[in-house]
């Protein structure tokens, strides 16, 4: 991997002789000589470090790594040659990640350099592996889609905001209709194919304020905020529409269609998570009793 480096420096002399030695060094290296320039660089540039001197005419090095770290996902390593005015612990406080003295053996320079990326990369990998860690904590593996947990935790925080702004609210819990004997008839392979392909039918057919759960073992929910029971119907009637419409081929030869029954609620003032559930639920309920395929708002 080629990584590219950023050299401020307004001492034309060592900024040209640092850039010659990293290029040797097969960095791909680009410089400026104040901080302006490097922050107009740096908008088309992209940059793994930043490498800095403190001392420069206007904008100090120090106060150019802040607004770098402000806006910028870059490392920074500032370098001074007047010991006295700056301290290590200054250019860390100001977001560097190391701080180098003039005059320096570019060996020295380069070891440095190589530490921060590598460390950079370790702080990257490390980010990267808790965000997988979180989306599989709050994920459905089959689906896709969030998982009862996740449901659980955002209903109560999407009651609180309409709490505070009073904005409208509905939710919708869809059940597979008789999936059990689609199950028992062609195999729980099957009908985990099926499950896969309502998840893909009802994120295609959400808004993106909406978000959609796996509620159950062959239920699911989707949370519609700012959204009133008018809209939230039409939503979910796009949904069932969307669902009867599919073709299934469990074995060559062979094809099915399933339907779902769905509830569908608009939250009411100082109703909690449970009751709206509850009676979401019973719409869903109510959806089943009457002949399937269908959706009962309530």
């Amino acid at each position: 991997m080629t990584y590219s480096i950023l050299i401020v420096d307004d001492d034309i002399a060592i900024k040209e002789s640092v850039e010659e030695y990293l290029k040797i060094l097969s960095y791909n290296v680009k410089s400026a000589l104040n901080a302006w320039e490097a922050l107009t660089l740096l908008e088309s540039f992209d940059a793994d470090m930043v490498l800095t001197d403190i001392m420069m005419q206007g904008m100090d090095g120090l106060e150019l790594t802040k607004r770098i770290k402000a806006k910028f996902d870059i490392d920074v390593m500032v370098m001074t040659g007047y010991s006295a005015d700056y301290s290590y612990e200054e250019a860390v406080k100001a977001g560097a990640s190391d701080f180098i003295f003039k005059p320096f053996r570019f060996e020295e320079l380069d070891l440095r350099i190589k530490r921060v990326l590598r460390e950079s990369e370790l702080k990257k990998e490390r980010t990267r592996m808790l965000k997988e860690m979180e989306e599989l904590a709050i994920t459905d593996a089959l689906t896709g889609l969030y998982n009862s947990r996740h449901f659980f935790h955002q209903i109560k925080q999407e009651i609180k905001r309409y709490d505070r702004y009073s904005r409208a609210l509905s939710l919708m819990i869809l059940d597979i209709d008789f999936f059990k004997q689609y199950n028992d008839t062609w195999g729980h392979l099957e009908g985990d194919k099926v499950l896969m392909h309502i998840g893909r039918i009802i994120s295609a057919c959400m808004r993106s304020m909406d978000t959609a759960y796996r509620y159950g073992g062959e239920e699911f929910a989707v949370l519609l905020p700012e959204t009133d029971l008018k809209m939230a119907c039409v939503v979910g009637n796009r949904i069932k529409d969307s669902i009867a419409a599919e073709i299934f081929r469990p074995e060559p030869g062979k094809t099915q269609t399933v339907t779902v029954s769905i509830g569908a609620c608009e939250l009411l003032e100082e109703e909690d998570f449970r009751a709206f559930i509850k009676r979401t639920d019973k719409a869903m309920y109510t959806s089943k009793q009457t002949g399937r395929n269908r959706l009962t708002a309530s």
